[in-house]
């Protein structure tokens, strides 16, 4: 743009300086003005391939650019060097991550706006992780029994304290694992427990404390956290161990109405000693989503 301004003001001072010409000789102003036109359309035609020039490689360059860029958050998101658990803790939120970790319990499937979906509770020997909403034919998600290996890609996210992996991609790989439960009774008044979240435990002569029902009545488990809900909604019952109280849930997406947990925090009582296995799930503080509850 700059030199097409600069060749209009020097036409026009050519233009001009001819004009003041033409007084004295008519043929030396014809042939004057035939030289000026021939001078400008070359130095329009000029400036124009010149800007022609300038935009194309500008065009080029950013293309180039936002095709690397392009590139560059693909790749981030479908490779990656497979960490270990430490360093997928060590890993800022947000940011892609690939473990490599063995199905230990699975929640319903479901579909959304025509994709599938399942959450998962997965471990490794070192560490455990909570793969959310992940992406899951309904064919793939029969094949994940417990135990089976996969590679996960995806992106480390927390909400209310439970940190988790989502926008995940899989792989089924060779191998199998199932978590023995870590004996967590101990640990739940020990800062060290953030350290096991997600993985399988075990919670041994808890007694039963009561909740507060929508009536205000005093009972062992609630439907809901507040007991609006009715049977087939998540379980909430509150127990003790050492002076403290905490608040376990079956989670029923994980195990539903029919299952023999579920049934079994029914027909609990207050002060009822219990032994209880779940995985470490958080929210706010340890929440742990129970599979299993007998009564001592």
């Amino acid at each position: 743009m700059k030199k097409i301004l600069a060749t209009l003001l020097t036409m026009g001072l050519v233009v001009g300086m001819t004009a003041c010409g033409s007084k004295g000789n008519d043929a030396t102003t014809a042939d004057s003005t035939e030289a000026v036109a021939e001078a400008s359309t070359e130095a329009v035609e000029e400036t124009a391939e010149e800007a022609t020039e300038e935009a194309s490689e500008e065009v080029a360059e950013e293309a180039t650019e936002e095709t690397t860029e392009e590139t560059t958050e693909e790749t981030a998101e479908a490779t990656g060097d497979v960490m270990t658990h430490e360093e997928y803790v060590a890993a800022d939120l947000d940011s892609p991550v690939t473990v490599e970790t063995y199905v230990q319990a699975k929640q319903g499937w479901w579909e959304n706006e025509g994709v599938g979906n399942a959450t998962f509770y997965t471990q490794a020997e070192d560490g455990a992780y909570f793969l959310y909403n992940m992406p899951c034919s309904e064919e793939d998600y029969e094949k994940l029994e417990v135990g089976t290996k996969i590679k996960v890609s995806g992106f480390k996210s927390e909400w209310s304290g439970e940190v988790e992996i989502v926008d995940a991609t899989f792989e089924i790989e060779d191998g199998n694992y199932v978590a023995e439960p870590l004996d967590a009774t101990s640990l739940l008044t020990d800062e060290a427990l953030i350290d096991h979240q997600n993985e399988f435990a075990s919670f041994k002569g808890m007694t039963v404390e009561p909740s507060t029902d929508a009536d205000g009545n005093e009972v062992a488990f609630l439907y809901n956290w507040d007991g609006s809900g009715s049977q087939g909604d998540d379980l909430y019952f509150n127990v003790s161990v050492d002076g403290n109280t905490y608040t376990f849930t079956v989670e029923s997406y994980l195990c539903g109405k029919d299952t023999d947990v579920y049934k079994a925090v029914e027909a609990l009582n207050v002060g009822d000693v219990v032994d209880m296995e779940g995985f470490l799930y958080w929210y706010e503080k340890v929440n742990p989503h129970i599979t299993s509850v007998t009564v001592q």
